[in-house]
């Protein structure tokens, strides 16, 4: 048996599957807010309470909206700020007596989908997650790319590519102590804070969208902004890489002309790609993260019983 858990900044889901990947108990909680402790101690109660309804153990897999620095062994880069610094997995593989892989979420949601997703048997798989901030992931041949830093697949810090004169000189501050990233172009409250600040109108992304399908003419400016900053963005993603499949998901995902559009766009930034690189929308939407975690023991891993 295999067991998922996606430690989201609201919620921590458990997904657990049979082998062959047929799904046999979800569930979820809320995510503990006050201390790491707290957090650790609900993963915990809620993996014990799975495998006590189910009878038996599993191998366990987490996603977190950070990762493991190969440096220090401890979290970095959460934006559930208080699990930076701990030893996470660590902690979690002494309460439950078994070793436990955590991942970045983006990774899980790229590895889900190109198991046995929107991108099930492509060689290069680069996922992109694109709601409140703007990240990504990379499999190649199912297996995740993280990087000698970790940091493989966070594109939305890049900065957005070949920018105009007003994007130069309007370059919006990032968190992480740049301006103008590609998640400050790009995200969903960025797109709505730049409607904002050229119509006075504060909207959120599907009430633009709504607006651009009835033809109101700022919103659509709004969405060919996003349109061609995506695809600038992502062309460069395709020069580095070449994946057979992009998998979007995230609140953006959900934009249907999206996928009509952004290839040709894409095509046309990119380098001599000789037809449009192909890009879908996520198969199993917001539970990819969970279902990513528990594919991070391969099979044979788990039909051996090492996490036992």
């Amino acid at each position: 048996m295999r067991l998922g858990v996606d430690l989201g900044g609201t919620k921590i889901e458990i997904l657990a599957v049979e082998s062959g990947g047929r799904e046999i108990l979800r569930e979820r909680v809320p995510t503990p807010r006050d201390s790491y402790e707290n957090a650790v101690q609900a993963i915990v109660e809620l993996v014990r309470g799975t495998e006590s309804k189910l009878g038996r153990k599993g191998s366990l897999g987490l996603a977190i909206p950070g990762t493991i620095s190969r440096v220090t062994g401890l979290v970095k880069n959460a934006n559930s700020t208080n699990l930076n610094g701990q030893p996470l997995d660590v902690d979690l593989s002494a309460a439950l007596n078994r070793p436990v892989r955590v991942e970045n979420d983006a990774n899980c949601f790229t590895l889900s989908e190109a198991t046995d997703g929107a991108a099930a048997g492509a060689s290069i798989v680069f996922g992109i997650i694109a709601g409140t901030g703007v990240g990504g992931g990379v499999c190649v041949d199912g297996k995740v790319l993280t990087g000698a830093h970790s940091l493989t697949g966070e594109w939305g810090h890049n900065p957005l590519p070949s920018p105009g004169l007003h994007e130069i000189e309007h370059a919006p501050p990032c968190y992480c102590g740049k301006r103008g990233c590609i998640e400050t172009w790009c995200s969903g409250p960025a797109v709505s804070d730049r409607h904002y600040k050229r119509t006075h109108k504060r909207m959120s992304v599907p009430e633009i969208v709504e607006a651009a399908r009835r033809g109101n003419e700022a919103a659509q400016l709004t969405m060919e902004n996003l349109t061609d900053r995506l695809a600038r963005s992502i062309a460069t993603v395709v020069n580095i890489l070449d994946p057979d499949v992009i998998v979007m998901g995230g609140g953006l995902s959900n934009i249907d002309e999206l996928y009509e559009e952004l290839p040709s766009f894409v095509e046309r930034y990119a380098f001599d790609t000789e037809g449009p690189t192909k890009i879908v929308k996520a198969m199993h939407g917001d539970s990819s993260g969970v279902r990513g975690a528990m594919w991070l023991w391969r099979e044979e891993e788990v039909e051996a019983g090492l996490p036992s």
